[in-house]
């Protein structure tokens, strides 16, 4: 097809712009993506860190004795790990667990300085209830069908949060500062 030069850049012109709205239609449909701001900064900070004045092995002791006084479970206890966790019912529809996991590095040449890294992960259970139903068909008097209903409940994991409190990591280091006290008196083998 033959077209007269104003017609031919006309139809350029067209293409063009048809082009440009597909690529914005599909940039907006694209957008319909949910998108979150970083979460992460990392910074000189030493909300989930602390210097002790223990061996590794002494701040991990004093790190399980901490958990066990405020009625955590011990998953793992190791001279280098330990691994807490509690449950906690706020609600009669609500679970909360709470793990605490602190990792325990010397920090000096001598290992009589050692660091405490320590993260609290809470995961929510919500009780959500599902409906089965079934019917029964008796075939000697005909199609006949009763309506039987049932009721499931089950705890779903409707979140999980790293705890960032600044209180909340300065208390439990308090209360392992007051168990290295104790720990420093007992000999290695009691440990």
């Amino acid at each position: 097809m033959n077209l007269p030069s104003t017609h031919r850049h006309i139809a350029r012109r067209a293409g063009l712009l048809a082009a440009l709205g597909l690529a914005s239609l599909l940039t907006a449909c694209g957008s319909g993506v949910k998108t979150f701001p970083l979460q992460e900064k990392f910074g000189s900070t030493a909300t989930y860190s602390r210097l002790f004045d223990a061996t590794a092995d002494q701040t991990c002791e004093a790190s399980r004795r901490a958990l066990l006084s405020q009625g955590y479970i011990i998953n793992t206890a190791r001279a280098d790990l330990v691994e807490g966790q509690k449950s906690f019912q706020p609600e009669a529809e609500s679970h909360l667990q709470m793990v605490i996991r602190v990792v325990c590095a010397p920090e000096s040449a001598d290992g009589k300085i050692s660091l405490g890294f320590v993260t609290a992960l809470q995961d929510s259970y919500q009780l959500k209830k599902s409906n089965n139903s079934a019917s029964l068909g008796v075939g000697a008097i005909g199609s006949v069908s009763l309506p039987f209903t049932s009721s499931n409940e089950s705890m779903v994991k409707v979140g999980s949060v790293t705890i960032s409190s600044d209180a909340f990591y300065d208390s439990f280091f308090d209360l392992v500062s007051r168990y290295l006290a104790t720990v420093d008196d007992l000999p290695p083998g009691a440990r």
